[in-house]
């Protein structure tokens, strides 16, 4: 009887025990197989969910925040169009090209909404073939150059490559997001992590990432620079700052900010001393300028002028180098509402910067936003059409704005406010009016 029991611990021996076990038994029989096709159901979904848990994280995260970023993004997109169609003389009479170059590319709306302007300028130049003579200096070439490899892969679709090498920019973007914006939020939780997702997402033209422009491109390099440079990998820092300059002319001044992350690695100290350590451990530095004098020889090599880029910016755009607060000033007081808006948006953002970094730890960070918001203003008016779209390269401001909403309360009331905003911009995008963002 002792080894009935040790055998059959359920207690076949107790007459209780048995009768309940028969009574489910016969139950579980005549439910019949609808009970276990919801097991399977049951099995189906827990497989899923194993497998969504099985990636590393933060991918997980990271990719489902892109894909319903893109979902929510893209039914917006498409119901916004559908509801300006109806609108007598849409789109404008000066966006009808435009239109019609969206049209060429796919006549699905929420693929084709996704090209404005400069993304046919690039897609020109990816397919442009490098032994004939180069028409268009004013670009840098990483990004159309990125999509030349992967337009056969795709049938030929040089736009489509296009497409894709923004989507996987802003997919690795949103890990070194994750990662640095987790770092330089104390690091203590994954909730610090996400959060830094979610607001450089709630920029208020974040919807630029997904389209088939530079901004995820050169977002995500200048992350990966800082996120490198913050763990004292200079070298992975100087290769990644090479492509970030051949990325946007900007890209090569952000050397200065990354070499103030070494400074306070160094406990801020520069003098005489100090100079070997620093050229010893930081030599990798001068990479990051490498890469926009390698766009300076390409246009030699192409023009014979080492400055074609800047010739043509000048005559193709009256480009000029300018005081950044003259400019600002004259869009504030210069009665052009839509002028005054954008410089508005970029007060806003110097003034979150300088509150919110103004630590001393923090200081590569501002000196990154200011040279990323006060550089373009020093191109002059020029710059206006584009402000909001060279603004999002600001990305510490995100990261601010997600140590602010830490205090309870603010977070859900700043989460509604950035999103209303960006919707109201987003639906200027779809609407064709792209000369206020773009």
């Amino acid at each position: 009887m002792t080894e009935e029991r040790r055998v059959d611990p359920g207690g076949a021996a107790d007459p209780e025990r048995a009768a309940e076990s028969f009574r489910a038994a016969e139950s579980e029989r005549a439910a019949g197989p609808a009970v276990g096709a919801r097991s399977g159901r049951t099995r189906w979904w827990s497989r899923g969910i194993r497998v969504v848990r099985g990636v590393p994280e933060p991918w997980g995260f990271v990719f489902a925040v892109f894909v319903g970023s893109k979902l929510v993004l893209s039914l917006l997109g498409v119901l916004v169009l559908a509801a300006w169609d109806g609108v007598p003389g849409a789109p404008p009479a000066g966006e009808t090209g435009m239109r019609e170059q969206q049209d060429a590319i796919s006549s699905h709306r929420w693929f084709s909404l996704w090209f404005a302007w400069d993304s046919f300028l690039y897609e020109h130049l990816a397919r442009l073939p490098l032994d004939r003579p180069w028409p268009d200096f004013g670009f840098p070439l990483l990004y159309p150059f990125l999509a030349r490899p992967l337009a056969p892969l795709l049938g030929g679709h040089t736009a489509w490559a296009l497409l894709l090498v923004s989507n996987v920019a802003l997919v690795v973007q949103l890990y070194f997001a994750y990662r640095l914006g987790g770092r330089l939020l104390g690091g203590a939780a994954p909730a610090d992590g996400r959060r830094a997702v979610r607001y450089l997402l709630l920029l208020p033209t974040a919807f630029l990432f997904q389209a088939a422009l530079t901004e995820s491109l050169f977002v995500c390099l200048a992350l990966a620079t800082f996120w490198y440079a913050e763990r004292r990998r200079w070298l992975v820092v100087g290769v990644v700052g090479y492509f970030l300059a051949m990325s946007r002319s900007v890209g090569f001044l952000v050397v200065a900010p990354l070499a103030l992350v070494l400074l306070r690695q160094h406990g801020w100290r520069a003098g005489p001393r100090a100079w070997p350590r620093l050229l010893r451990e930081g030599w990798p530095l001068v990479l990051v300028p490498a890469g926009w004098l390698t766009f300076m020889a390409f246009c030699r090599w192409q023009s014979g002028d080492w400055f074609a880029y800047q010739h043509a910016q000048e005559t193709g755009w009256a480009i000029r180098l300018q005081n950044p607060v003259a400019t600002a000033v004259s869009a504030l007081t210069g009665g052009n509402s839509a002028d005054a808006l954008r410089v508005w948006i970029a007060v806003a953002t110097l003034v979150v910067a300088v509150v919110g970094l103004r630590r001393r730890a923090d200081w590569p960070y501002l000196v990154y936003t200011l040279v990323v918001v006060l550089v373009p203003l020093s191109m002059g008016p020029p710059v206006y059409k584009s402000l909001l779209r060279y603004l999002l390269a600001a990305f510490p401001v995100a990261f601010v704005l997600a140590r602010w909403a830490r205090r309870p309360g603010l977070d859900g009331w700043l989460t509604a406010a950035l999103a209303l905003l960006q919707g109201a911009l987003f639906a200027v995008w779809l609407t064709y009016w792209t000369h206020l963002i773009i």
